[in-house]
């Protein structure tokens, strides 16, 4: 029995490391491939996020392929309106750039007299970053090339809904065709798996959506309402940015604030209210309304969500930021349907999950103390 046990932690750790070697063979393959993967991995994506939309079209009648097309042009249009907004403001920027410069020189001196510093703007450290940086020239050509950015982004984007159209599509033979393919067990697993990847991370995305939009929404109205230029701007870039877990609502924060601050110095009010308006925003609805829809449905340790901003961030830059809750989700999801990788499953779960794993697991346990409950409960089985 000994003898048993010993070989078949041995085969787990082979097998754990095979699939180590697998991942980051996979993660090279991933960011040498990635202005194909991308768009594809987005459409797959946007394909369950408006899942829910065309199930509800569907529900009073409207013919799935009419609901796909429906669910579409919504996105388009969405899109389509920030991509006016960001021309828009970005010639505007590019216009009144010097007046913020010279608000932020002024911010510069005062702070420097206060602590006594001796301030000489054309030899400052900001002022030879700015010059190294080359802002100014940045900032003049802003309007260009954001319009360069969004053809770019407008070709990338007709890809991807083209490949949405298919997908969804397609969607509704998947099970018939996995029925047909496979037999058996692995049938039963590989529609159980797939079946939990879209109902979580079409759930997660929808609701992220919405979520995003309405923080995008209330931001700038209080913000234009509170008289900061740009405010409908702001709206855009706290859209974008909140579906980045955590990080993404601070540097929203962060940058409003400080352009309030630019803008209306020395008025305290103004900037008192901007804070106001985007950490309570992102309070009510990002701390508060967001959790009670979304439940525990993703199930993933923060740890593990701030690494994987890491790891997606970097194979995939701002893409791979957006995408990796979602992929991340997807991953843990097929790990947990592989008996092999489920101690992956189990790393990259909350603790709350581990404990419902372990059934017998009370809340004084550690999480060590769980997972070798979990181990205990086990029978070797070594079948993929």
């Amino acid at each position: 029995m000994r003898e048993h046990n010993r070989n078949f932690h041995s085969g787990r750790f082979i097998a754990l490391m095979i699939s180590l070697i697998a991942v980051i063979l996979c993660g090279a393959v991933m960011k040498v491939t990635t202005p194909v993967l991308v768009p594809l991995v987005v459409a797959i994506l946007l394909s369950f996020a408006l899942e829910p939309l065309v199930q509800l079209l569907e529900k009073i009648r409207v013919p799935r392929l009419v609901a796909i097309l429906v669910g579409i042009i919504s996105v388009a249009g969405v899109f389509y309106l920030f991509g006016v907004i960001l021309i828009s403001s970005a010639s505007t920027i590019s216009r009144v750039y010097p007046k913020y410069e010279r608000r932020f020189l002024e911010i510069y001196a005062s702070i420097a007299g206060l602590l006594g510093l001796p301030f000489d703007a054309e030899k400052s450290f900001l002022m030879n970053l700015w010059s190294q940086l080359g802002i100014r020239s940045l900032v003049g050509d802003m309007a260009l090339k954001l319009s360069s950015i969004l053809v770019s982004f407008l070709s990338n984007l007709i890809l991807v809904m083209i490949f949405v159209i298919f997908f969804m599509a397609e969607s509704a033979h998947f099970f018939h065709k996995v029925e047909l393919a496979f037999m058996g067990k692995v049938e039963g697993k590989i529609k159980k798996m797939t079946t939990t990847i879209i109902n979580q991370v079409s759930r997660y995305l929808f609701i992220k959506f919405c979520v995003s939009l309405a923080t995008g929404v209330f931001v700038a109205i209080g913000l234009y309402f509170i008289g900061v230029d740009f405010a409908f701007l702001w709206g855009v870039i706290s859209f974008v940015l909140n579906f980045i877990p955590t990080i993404g609502s601070i540097l929203a924060s962060v940058g409003a604030s400080v352009f309030s601050l630019i803008q209306f110095w020395p008025e305290p009010a103004p900037v008192i209210g901007t804070i106001a308006v985007m950490v309570g925003v992102n309070t009510i609805i990002g701390n508060g309304l967001e959790p009670k829809i979304q439940g525990d449905n993703l199930g993933l340790s923060p740890l593990v969500v701030v690494s994987s901003l890491t790891i997606w961030g970097w194979l995939w830059g701002f893409a791979g930021l957006v995408l990796a809750v979602p992929l991340t989700v997807i991953v843990k999801i097929v790990c947990d349907h592989v008996p092999l990788l489920e101690p992956i499953s189990i790393i990259l779960g909350s603790y709350r999950e581990v404990g419902d794993r372990g059934n017998k697991g009370t809340s004084s346990d550690t999480p060590a103390e769980v997972v070798s409950k979990i181990e205990e409960k086990k029978t070797p089985d070594l079948r993929v």
